[in-house]
């Protein structure tokens, strides 16, 4: 069988707020997103995904590396982990297999992004750039547009962001669906009309990429898939561990092979991505990652009856925190290693934005409103428990019967089956896989740089044989690369964002991956150099041409 291309179409920072969900997701309904409900229509949608975490960073390193961020030590937002050895961001195994992998531009993935992770990675990356039109290609698209950041920007900027929203598919914040664990004003009225025109504008950018592929005559031979991070960003779903905060869309299309207006309803985790990836490009799955296939090679539904989604909050930028969950069908289950901190911590940026600014004021109202011996009620009973002091050791939903999961059934006799079941299920989990999230961060940091300095890879070794050069690396875990551009003669300066979300450098060169011997043009300079996830990139080696003195 033909080996397809893999698009993938990703944005941040949404549930399933699409047309094409409604029915499965509360509020579903409000969307204005044609494109994807059409690409949903033709191909399969994913009923209920779940991200390893609530936060950008370490959701995607999961989805990356196909394994836990608990596991690999990626949990924290953020992060420079240094994962076993064994770990390596999933794109270098298409990458040997023979794909032609970009990814433009966003990162993020807890890690600093090794030179033989893509082909291209930046803005201008794109399918259309590889060297061969016969070439199979695997292309990542990671939108900006429905950040939580984009909710609360000045009216001229938000107008700009959203520019190809037609007047005719702006959301009326008077019939936006408030959930109850938010206030229901005119503040968090606009944030959520808002969310929903940034979600039919990252659709439009959807029906764009499809359209290139259409013009390129290549959607028949393409495995689409679109997918998000985690929940939406306002209070008690992004860095909380509800389906509102990790129940993200996944919508999968492959004309021919993945059956047209299909759905999957069994719980998934999203990191299953991964190993569906690498299935549908007809490779095996490596044994380390706990990342599953989804679909069959042949692009059939893998069922996952019974199947559990495990997930974590972790350290959120300067607050720390240590929260584990574990979903199935009907029930999530929550785990509180600190229920003496609050649910809602302070956070630096958060706190600044609207949603977060308007529940502290209107809790510290209510501590006026009992000061002049009044019954409260600027918020509700379910609304207080996000700003209380502390939050309960364990809580238990029926998220089933109860969507929102407004109703806490961890003490209830009733539930006491499912609680314990659950509650193994967990312990389970932690101890099949480690849970790094439970070490103190401190002491986990030395074992990482010895010395407080972050070791190097090793300079990688380079000898001719028969077949062309070999080049290895003795750095356990190291991806050795090899190139024919020279190093820039001024070496772009990465900027503070670049680095904190590990982005590579963006000086033009294109690394080749070493997996075996090579033959590189005649009369060209070779530069071959090693990375380890988590090191600091080798030296490089320079190789002459053949023959040169």
């Amino acid at each position: 069988m033909t080996r397809p291309n893999i698009l993938w179409v990703t944005t941040h920072d949404i549930n399933p707020d699409l047309g094409c969900y409604a029915g499965v997701w509360p509020g579903a309904e409000y969307a204005r997103t044609p494109h994807l409900d059409r690409l949903a229509a033709e191909g399969m949608r994913f009923d209920s995904v779940h991200a390893a975490a609530p936060v950008c960073g370490p959701s995607r390193s999961a989805v990356m590396t196909g394994c836990h961020p608990t596991a690999i030590g990626t949990m924290h937002m953020r992060t420079k982990a240094v994962p076993p050895p064994e770990v390596r961001l999933f794109t270098e195994y298409l990458r040997a297999a023979g794909y032609y992998c970009t990814n433009a531009a966003f990162t993020d993935f807890q890690l600093t992004v090794p030179g033989t992770a893509f082909d291209e990675c930046g803005p201008s990356a794109h399918w259309r750039n590889r060297p061969d039109p016969d070439t199979p290609f695997f292309a990542a698209f990671h939108g900006m547009t429905t950040h939580e950041s984009r909710l609360y920007l000045d009216d001229d900027a938000f107008a700009a962001a959203t520019g190809h929203v037609r007047p005719e598919q702006r959301h009326d914040p008077a019939d936006a669906p408030v959930p109850p664990y938010l206030p229901d004003t005119p503040t968090t009225r606009r944030t959520v009309a808002r969310y929903a025109d940034l979600v039919t504008e990252a659709d439009h950018e959807v029906g764009r990429l499809l359209a290139q592929l259409d013009e390129d005559g290549l959607a028949g031979d393409t495995v689409v898939v679109f997918w998000s991070d985690h929940g939406r960003g306002m209070p008690r779903e992004k860095r909380w561990l509800h389906d509102s905060g990790l129940r993200v869309p996944m919508i999968v299309r492959w004309p021919g092979r993945v059956r047209a207006g299909s759905t999957h309803p069994d719980p998934v985790e999203l990191l299953d991505l991964t190993a569906t990836t690498l299935t549908l490009g007809g490779l095996d799955v490596p044994e380390h990652m706990q990342s599953r296939p989804v679909l069959a090679a042949d692009g059939r539904r893998v069922p996952r009856p019974g199947g559990l989604c495990f997930g974590g909050r972790d350290r959120l930028d300067e607050q720390s925190d240590t929260s584990r969950t574990v979903r199935d069908a009907r029930y999530r289950y929550i785990r509180h290693v600190h229920p003496g901190r609050p649910p809602m911590p302070h956070l630096a940026y958060p706190d600044g934005l609207p949603t977060w600014a308007e529940l502290r004021t209107l809790h510290a109202e209510e501590a006026r409103q009992r000061g002049r011996g009044e019954v409260p009620d600027r918020l509700t009973p379910l609304q207080r428990t996000l700003v209380a002091p502390e939050k309960p050791a364990e809580e238990l939903y029926d998220v089933l019967a109860d969507p929102y999961e407004t109703t806490d059934l961890s003490a209830d006799p009733r539930h006491a089956a499912v609680l314990s079941r659950l509650r193994g299920e967990l312990d389970g989990w932690q101890e099949r896989h480690g849970d790094l999230g439970l070490l103190d961060e401190d002491e986990l940091t030395a074992c990482w740089l010895p010395g407080g300095v972050r070791p190097r890879t090793a300079t990688p070794q380079v000898a001719a044989s028969a077949r062309g050069l070999v080049a290895t690396c003795p750095t356990p875990g190291a991806s050795v690369g090899w190139t024919v551009d020279p190093p820039p003669e001024d070496r772009p300066v990465p900027g503070p964002m670049d680095e904190l979300i590990g982005q590579p450098p963006g000086d033009g060169r294109r690394w080749l991956l070493a997996t075996g011997p090579f033959t590189p043009p005649p009369g060209a300079t070779v530069h071959v150099a090693a990375w380890r996830l988590g090191h600091v990139p080798s030296d490089e080696v320079v190789v002459p041409p053949e023959g040169a003195a």
